[in-house]
C-alpha cells in the first residue's frame, strides 16, 4: 500500500513515467508505462526486473535485434468480430508489419534447435507462450505491395478491371489532349494549361468567355470566377464508362478485403492475445533504455524488509547533473531489522530531502519492476507499505494549516505501519512551537519504533538526536558540511547526528556579527560548545575516512602489482621450458643429420676401399657439414638471444654451441676409425647423447 495517493507526484515518479513513455515505440508499450503499479510479491517483482535486465543485456552487447514495428490493432480486431465487415487497405497493412515484426521478434528467442538454450530466459518464456501468424503475413503479401496498397493481381477480376480502366483512362486523356491543343488554337483556351479532375472526371479548364464556345458539361466554377471546368461532350460516354470500372474495382477490393477478413476473424482473439508481446518487448526496451541513461541495474533482491545501498543515486538528479556537466555524490544506505529507522540531521540544503527521496523513489521503481542506480554488490528488500510525508499540505478550503497535515499524515503511520512498512518523514515535527512540536514527534517516534517499521527521517530537532541514541533500532545520520569552504559536501554519514551550522551558515550570508553574538548568548555557551564538538567530531572522522580510503588504494594497488608480477614470473618460466624444449628439439634434429652424414662417409670409405683421394673427399665433405651445422647452430643462439633481450624479461638459457662441437668432433674421429671396423659395424650417435 502507497500512502498519500498523490506519492508518486511528491517523489518524481510521475518524471520517471514521462521519460519511459518517451522511450516507447508504440501505443502498446506506452499503454504498458500507464499501467505500471507497485508490487509487493518477489516473483512479480523479479519478472519484471528481468525483462528490463534481459534487453539491457541484448542493448549491452550490441546484439543485432530484428527491426520491429507494432501498431494498435485491438480496433480494428474487435471491430471484424461482426460478419460482413472487414479490414481497409491501411489496417491490412499494418496487421502484416505487425505479425511480421512479432514472428522476427519471436524468431529472435526461440530456436528450432532443441538444444538451444536463450541467454535471456524470462523473454525467450514470453515468446514461447506467443503464437506468429506467418501464413497470413504470406496471404497479405498476395493482397497488397510493398506499400500497402491493393496489388493488381489480388484476383484475376481486379486485374482484368484495372487492365481496362488503364486502357480508356489512357484513351480519354489521348482525346482530351487532342480537344484541348484545337481550344488552344482557336484561342478558348489559355497556352500552357493542362486537363484536370474534377469531381472524378477528366475536364479542360476554360476562361468563362469562352465556356459557349465549347459544347459540354461544366461541372465546377473557380474560386475567382475567373476558370470553368468543362468536361466535353464528345468524352461524356468514355468518363461514363471510366466512373463505371471504378465502381467496379471498388467493389472488387471490398469483395477480397471482405473474403481475407472471414478467413482470419476466427483467430482475431489469437492474434489480439499475441501482438500484446510486442508491447512487453517495447515496455522492455524503454526499460532497458532507461536503465542506460541512469546507471541503473538490477540488484540483488531478498524477499525480507532490507536497504543495504551503496553508491545510490536519484536518477532525475543524475539526469540533471549530468546535462550541466556535473557529477552526483552517491549514497551509502543500511538499514536492518537492528537498525530500522534512520534518523538524518545536517544543515539545511545539505542534502537530507534529496537523500530522502533518494530511498522513496529508488524503492518504489524497484517494487514497480525498474531496475534502480546502485553498485552491483548492493542488497535490495520488499516492503508492502510505503508511507510519505513531505512537503506542504495545507489547504484552505479544508481549514487545514501545515502542522495539521504533518500530524495527520502521523497520525495514519500511526495507524496503519508494521513491521514491513518504510516510513518516509521530512522535517518531522516542524510546523509547530519547537518544545511541543519535538515532543509529539520523539513519542511519535517511539511508537513507531516499538511497531518496527523502517524508515528514513530528517530532522533538526537535538530532542530526537538524543533520543535516538539511546534507542535500539534508531541510528543517527549526519549529512556532512565542509565549515571552512562553508559548505555542503552532499555525503551521509551514519552512526552519529550532524549539526545544523546555523552559526556558521549565518555568518557566511552576511548576518550582521552583533545579531550571531547576542543569538549565541540566548542559546548559551553549552549548545554552542556541542555543536562546534559535532563539527570537530566531523572533521576529525572526515581525515580519517580520507586515510582509510588512500590506504584502501594502496592495498588494492600493491595486489594488483603482485598479481601482474606473478603472472610474468608464470609467463617467464613457460616461456623457458618452450625455448629449452626448442633447443633440445633443434640439436636433436641436428644429431641426426650428423649421424646420416657419418654413416655416409664410412659407407663411401668401404665402398671405394679405403683409397685416399675419395677418403679425403669424404672427410672434406664432413667437415663442411660440421662447420656448415656449427655456423647454423650459432646464429640461432644469436637469433634467440636478441629476441630475449628485446624482451628485456630473461635470459637465453645456456648455450648448446660448445656439447654440439664436441660431438660432432667425437663423430669425426669415429669416421676417421671407421676404416679398422668389421663391415657389419653399427655406427651412429643415440638420442641419449643429447644433454
Amino acid at each position: 500500500m502507497i500512502y498519500p495517493q498523490n506519492y508518486e507526484a511528491k517523489l518524481g515518479f510521475d518524471q520517471i513515467r514521462s521519460i519511459l513513455k518517451s522511450l516507447c515505440t508504440s501505443p502498446l508499450g506506452m499503454e504498458k508505462v500507464e499501467k505500471i503499479v507497485f508490487l509487493d510479491q518477489i516473483d512479480d517483482i523479479e519478472r519484471e526486473l528481468s525483462y528490463g535486465e534481459e534487453f539491457l543485456r541484448i542493448l549491452q552487447q550490441e546484439l543485432h535485434f530484428p527491426d520491429w514495428q507494432a501498431f494498435d490493432l485491438r480496433e480494428s480486431l474487435q471491430r471484424i468480430r461482426i460478419v460482413g465487415t472487414w479490414m481497409d487497405e491501411a489496417e491490412l497493412f499494418d496487421l502484416k508489419r505487425t505479425l511480421d515484426s512479432l514472428q522476427r521478434v519471436v524468431g529472435f528467442f526461440i530456436k528450432d534447435d532443441e538444444d538451444f538454450k536463450s541467454p535471456y530466459p524470462c523473454l525467450a518464456a514470453a515468446a514461447a507462450d506467443t503464437a506468429t501468424f506467418p501464413q497470413i503475413v504470406r496471404d497479405i503479401d498476395r493482397i497488397l505491395d510493398k506499400f500497402g496498397h491493393i496489388q493488381d493481381y489480388a484476383s484475376p477480376a481486379l486485374a482484368s478491371i484495372r487492365k481496362k480502366l488503364s486502357i480508356n483512362t489512357a484513351g480519354v486523356s489521348r482525346k482530351l489532349h487532342i480537344l484541348l491543343k484545337q481550344a488552344q488554337d482557336e484561342g478558348y483556351v489559355e497556352k500552357g494549361l493542362t486537363p484536370t479532375m474534377r469531381e472524378g472526371r477528366l475536364v479542360i479548364p476554360v476562361s468563362p468567355a469562352f465556356k459557349r464556345k465549347i459544347k459540354g458539361i461544366v461541372h465546377e466554377e473557380s474560386a475567382s470566377g475567373k476558370t470553368v471546368y468543362i468536361e466535353p461532350e464528345e468524352l461524356v460516354e468514355a468518363n461514363n464508362l471510366i466512373r463505371e470500372l471504378e465502381a467496379e474495382e471498388k467493389r472488387e477490393i471490398i469483395r477480397i478485403l471482405t473474403e481475407f477478413t472471414d478467413s482470419i476473424r476466427p483467430l482475431a482473439e489469437d492474434i489480439m492475445q499475441a501482438h500484446t508481446f510486442l508491447g512487453l518487448i517495447d515496455f522492455s526496451q524503454a526499460k532497458a533504455r532507461l536503465a542506460q541513461k541512469t546507471s541503473a541495474i538490477k540488484p540483488l533482491i531478498e524477499n525480507t524488509c532490507v536497504i543495504d545501498w551503496k553508491q545510490a543515486m536519484h536518477p532525475l538528479l543524475y539526469l540533471s547533473l549530468q546535462k550541466q556537466g556535473k557529477a552526483i555524490v552517491p549514497l551509502d544506505i543500511h538499514l536492518n531489522k537492528k537498525e530500522r529507522i534512520l534518523l538524518i540531521s545536517g544543515p539545511n540544503a545539505g542534502g537530507k530531502s534529496v537523500c530522502l527521496k533518494t530511498v522513496g523513489l529508488l524503492q518504489y521503481m524497484l517494487q514497480c519492476g525498474l531496475m534502480i542506480p546502485l553498485r552491483e554488490n548492493s542488497l535490495c528488500g520488499i516492503f508492502e507499505h510505503i508511507f510519505i510525508d513531505i512537503g506542504d499540505e495545507q489547504s484552505i478550503e479544508n481549514d487545514l494549516s501545515t502542522y495539521s497535515s504533518h500530524l495527520l499524515n502521523i497520525k495514519y503511520f500511526l495507524r496503519h505501519s508494521h513491521a514491513k512498512t518504510l516510513l518516509l518523514i521530512d522535517e518531522f515535527g516542524t510546523g509547530t512551537e519547537p518544545k511541543i512540536g519535538g515532543a509529539i514527534a520523539q513519542a511519535s517516534l517511539e511508537e513507531l519504533n516499538r511497531r518496527k517499521a523502517f524508515g528514513v527521517i530528517t530532522t533538526h530537532y537535538d530532542n530526537l538526536k538524543h533520543f535516538a541514541e539511546d534507542q535500539e533500532g534508531i541510528i543517527n545520520g549526519a549529512m556532512l558540511y565542509d565549515r571552512h569552504l562553508m559548505q555542503a559536501l552532499f555525503r551521509l554519514e551514519i552512526g552519529r547526528p550532524g549539526s545544523s551550522f546555523a552559526v556558521e551558515i549565518a555568518r557566511k550570508i552576511g548576518l550582521p556579527e552583533s545579531i550571531i553574538s547576542k543569538a549565541s548568548d540566548l542559546v548559551g555557551s553549552d549548545y554552542i560548545d556541542m555543536d562546534k564538538h559535532l563539527q570537530d567530531i566531523v572533521r576529525d572522522k572526515r581525515y580519517w575516512e580520507n586515510k582509510r580510503q588512500q590506504v584502501k588504494q594502496l592495498e588494492k594497488n600493491l595486489s594488483q602489482l603482485t598479481e601482474q608480477y606473478e603472472e610474468d614470473l608464470a609467463q617467464v618460466k613457460q616461456e623457458r621450458k618452450e625455448i629449452i624444449k626448442q633447443a633440445k628439439a633443434e640439436a636433436k634434429e641436428l644429431l641426426s643429420q650428423a649421424n646420416a652424414q657419418i654413416e655416409n662417409t664410412i659407407r663411401g670409405i668401404k665402398e671405394s676401399q679405403a683409397e685416399k683421394e675419395r677418403t679425403r673427399e669424404l672427410r672434406k665433405n664432413l667437415d663442411q657439414f660440421k662447420e656448415d651445422a656449427l655456423s647454423k647452430a650459432k646464429e640461432e643462439a644469436k637469433l634467440q638471444a636478441r629476441k630475449e633481450r628485446d624482451k628485456g624479461r630473461i635470459r637465453m638459457p645456456k648455450s648448446q654451441e660448445e656439447k654440439i662441437l664436441r660431438k660432432l668432433q667425437r663423430q669425426q674421429a669415429e669416421a676417421k676409425a671407421a676404416q679398422k671396423l668389421p663391415e657389419k659395424a653399427k655406427v651412429g650417435l643415440q638420442e641419449g647423447d643429447l644433454v
